[in-house]
């Protein structure tokens, strides 16, 4: 069996940057080495304090929510105004395309269009890429025990949802490395893992289905809600968790099978952000700028991690990335796989 299915990563992740113009209709092209059109957009903007916003291709290309607050989906068509072949085109937002500002995006490949997925008791709307084990879907809360299908063929390693009707609700994020099936990350929040039965209805999520049973965040009846689901593919993803040692000159090492191209992780025992990196910004060790994923705070640069062929280190002893006996969890998508299909070895940045 070949070591990786994915031996170029840009086909279905990149990160783009670009500085706003401040102009309706600006076209943004993605720089790999092949054209992507992205299906989920994750983004903000690095030189000021601004909402990280996430736009889909399921919802719409006018619809979008935001991971640093509980907000309702919001309606503008002045965001994302296409999603294209080899990238996006965007409006005149000021979270989006403040002129001079500088920006980040994520930008994930789905499957396109959405089908009916009836696996589960509720039905959802669900685009899936079967080879990046990704993917985007949206459904109805019921209020009662439900199931809903995610579409992946292969348990999830992270289920991200918003309830995308009230602006009350917090964000829910499963992960497989939580400590149980009744825990889940709010993704607007430094909290540490909660603690709620009715999340994920107390049930491991299926190759199929995830559960819930009356909870607001996740089923609440008559509301729309938005998922964006993983599960690992070797040599390109993976969903995992690490324990912090404390020790800034010989940190944590995470092996993923592959040099990360984004990073984003979590402490789930002592309160703290949503860290991102990035192989762009800046993009070589060790000062990779961090993004914060749940709070409107611009980009930040610190000596926080080593990106490496394989994976990743920890070297600072800081409560966010490396306290000694806490469990941080992360999802970290490839710039290239360790070894390729052909069997041919990456290279250390």
């Amino acid at each position: 069996m070949a070591y990786t299915t994915i031996d170029n990563p840009e086909l279905y992740f990149q990160t783009k940057l670009y500085t706003g113009d401040g102009n309706s209709g600006t076209s943004i092209t993605l720089d790999g080495s092949e054209n992507m059109q992205p299906d989920w957009i994750w983004g903000g903007c690095r030189s000021d304090a601004d909402n990280k916003w996430l736009s889909d291709s399921v919802r719409g290309n006018t619809k979008a929510i935001f991971s640093n607050t509980k907000g309702a989906e919001e309606t503008s068509s002045e965001r994302i105004k296409s999603f294209d072949s080899d990238g996006f085109t965007i409006g005149n937002a000021g979270d989006t395309n403040t002129s001079s500002r500088t920006f980040v995006t994520w930008n994930w490949k789905a499957g396109g269009s959405a089908s009916n997925n009836t696996d589960g008791s509720t039905t959802s709307s669900v685009s899936n890429n079967s080879t990046a084990k990704f993917s985007i879907g949206t459904y109805t809360g019921t209020s009662s025990a439900a199931t809903i299908g995610h579409g992946l063929g292969a348990a999830p390693g992270i289920i991200i949802v918003k309830n995308r009707s009230s602006g009350t609700r917090d964000w829910a994020v499963y992960h497989r490395n939580l400590s149980g099936t009744n825990k889940y990350l709010k993704f607007n929040e430094d909290v540490v893992e909660q603690t709620d039965s009715a999340t994920w209805n107390n049930t491991t999520p299926t190759n199929a289905v995830f559960a819930s049973a009356g909870s607001g965040e996740v089923n609440q009846g008559s509301e729309n809600f938005v998922f964006y689901a993983f599960t690992d593919v070797k040599g390109y993803s993976k969903f995992s968790k690490y324990v912090g040692n404390g020790d800034s000159s010989d940190g944590t090492f995470v092996y993923t099978g592959f040099r990360p191209s984004f990073i984003l992780y979590k402490n789930t025992m002592t309160a703290d952000s949503w860290f991102v990196h990035d192989n762009k910004r800046q993009g070589f060790n060790d000062e990779n700028e961090l993004m914060f994923g749940d709070i409107t705070q611009a980009e930040a640069t610190v000596n926080r991690i080593r990106i490496l062929s394989n994976g990743f280190k920890a070297i600072d002893s800081d409560k966010g990335v490396n306290k000694s006996g806490d469990i941080y969890v992360y999802m970290a998508f490839a710039e290239s796989p360790f070894v390729n299909s052909n069997g041919v070895p990456t290279n250390a940045r």
